[in-house]
C-alpha cells in the first residue's frame, strides 16, 4: 500500500517530466537552428526513459516502483507534454499494481496523468558548448482531475545531435493532498492492513527525447540497458486473466466504494458507470469463473429491510453487468444486509464502509 501511495506521488512528480520536456524543447530549438536552420519537433523515446518513485511505509520502509508507459512530445515552439499511463504502474507484484490503479489512482475514472510546460529556448543557448545545463523549470501536472503548478530541478544533457536527456537533479517531493488523494491513501492502508503511509513521495526521472525523423538509439543510454525500462503490456492488451489475476482484481474492485445508489434505493447512480465498465471488462476476461455480486448495508433501520435492500442492490449491479454482455450464467446476486460488517457501525465513516457492493469468484461448474 505504501508503495502504491508513493507510486501515486511519483506520478504526480512525473510532472517534472513535463519540465524536462521543456528543457528538451529548448535544446531541440537550438539543435534545429544549428543543424538545419529550422527547429525540429522531438518525441520521447519510451524504451530509454524512466520514471521511478519511492514510497515510505511504517515510517521507515522505503520501496521503489515505476510507471512504465510514458509518451511525450516537444514542439519547436517550446511546448512540452508528457503523458503517463497509470494502468502501467509497476510495483513488481500484480496485487499491489491493482491496488495502486483502482484504489489510489482510480484509473477507471482517471486513467492518465499529464504534464505540460512552456520553455524559453534562450535559456539553453549555450548547451552546445556546455553539453550539460542545470535549470529549475515550472510545469503543470494534471492528476486525478486536478491541475497543480509545480517546479523541478533538472539536468539537460546532449547525448548526440539528435538526442537529449532530461533528468531530475534531485528527487521531487509530491504531496497527495494536493490532488485530493488522501481518502485513497486510507483505502490502500485498509486493503493492505498497514498504517503510517507517508502522504508525500519522492519522484526521479530520466527522459530521453529524439529529434523527429531520427532513429531512436536506446542502446546508447544506461536506462535502456535494463529490462525494466520501457513500455509494458496492461490489462487492456490481455485476452484473458489467470485465476490469480481475476481474484486479485475482484478483491480490489470490491474495496473501491465507487458503486453508488440513491439513499434507501436500489437505483444505480450514473456515477457508478466507470467502475461498472471496469468490472465488466474484468469479468469478460475471466470466462472460467462464476462471479457473485454481494450487497451489504450498515445497521441503521430494520435488519429485515436491510436484507431486502442489499438483495435489490446486488441484483441491480448484476443486471447491469449482464446488460453489458456478460452471460447470465456467469453472474449471481446475493444480499447479506447488515450480517457481514467490515467496520463497527459507530461512526458515519464506518457505516459508509459497511454500505458496499463486493465481488467474489469461484470456478464455473459445467
Amino acid at each position: 500500500m505504501f508503495e502504491v501511495v508513493a507510486f501515486w506521488w511519483k506520478t504526480r512528480s512525473g510532472g517534472i517530466t513535463a519540465k524536462a520536456p521543456g528543457l528538451i524543447v529548448a535544446l531541440l530549438l537550438w539543435l534545429g537552428s544549428q543543424a538545419a536552420g529550422a527547429a525540429p519537433n522531438w518525441t520521447l523515446d519510451p524504451t530509454a526513459s524512466v520514471l521511478t518513485y519511492q514510497s515510505v511505509k511504517k515510517n521507515t520502509i522505503v520501496e521503489t516502483n515505476k510507471i512504465r508507459n510514458i509518451a511525450g512530445t516537444l514542439s519547436s515552439a517550446g511546448d512540452a507534454k508528457v503523458t503517463f499511463d497509470l494502468n502501467s504502474v509497476d510495483t513488481g507484484v500484480d496485487l499491489r499494481n491493482v491496488r495502486m490503479r483502482f484504489l489510489f489512482f482510480e484509473t477507471f475514472k482517471y486513467p492518465t496523468a499529464e504534464l505540460t510546460a512552456k520553455v524559453d529556448p534562450a535559456a539553453f543557448a549555450d548547451l552546445a558548448t556546455k553539453r550539460r545545463v542545470k535549470a529549475t523549470l515550472p510545469f503543470r501536472l494534471n492528476l486525478h482531475g486536478v491541475d497543480k503548478d509545480l517546479e523541478a530541478s533538472i539536468v539537460v544533457t546532449m547525448i548526440s545531435d539528435n538526442m537529449v536527456s532530461v533528468a531530475s537533479e534531485a528527487p521531487v517531493a509530491v504531496h497527495v493532498e494536493d490532488f485530493g488523494l488522501l481518502p485513497n491513501v486510507d483505502k490502500l492502508q485498509q486493503a493492505a492492513n498497514v498504517t503510517n503511509i507517508v502522504p508525500t513521495a519522492s519522484v526521479s526521472f530520466d527522459f530521453v527525447f529524439t529529434a523527429d525523423g531520427s532513429k531512436p538509439a536506446a542502446t546508447q543510454t544506461a536506462a535502456a540497458s535494463s529490462a525494466e525500462v520501457g513500455p509494458v503490456a496492461t490489462d487492456a492488451a490481455k485476452a484473458n486473466f489467470s485465476d490469480e489475476e481475476c481474484l486479485n482484481r475482484f478483491a480490489v474492485l470490491s474495496r473501491t466504494g465507487a458503486i453508488y445508489f440513491r439513499p434507501a434505493s436500489a437505483r444505480l447512480d450514473t456515477q457508478s458507470r466507470p467502475l461498472l465498465a471496469e468490472v465488466v471488462g474484468v469479468v469478460s476476461k475471466c470466462p472460467g469463473l462464476k462471479v457473485e455480486v454481494s450487497g451489504h448495508t450498515d445497521s441503521d433501520g430494520s435488519p429485515v429491510e436491510n436484507k431486502r435492500l442489499s438483495e435489490r442492490r446486488a441484483q441491480a449491479v448484476a443486471d447491469a453487468i449482464v446488460a453489458a454482455g456478460i452471460p447470465r450464467t456467469q453472474i449471481t446476486a446475493t444480499g447479506y444486509g447488515e450480517e457481514r460488517p467490515v467496520a463497527a457501525n459507530d461512526t458515519p465513516k464506518n457505516k459508509a464502509l459497511n454500505r458496499r457492493i463486493e465481488f467474489s469468484a469461484s470456478k464455473l461448474v459445467n
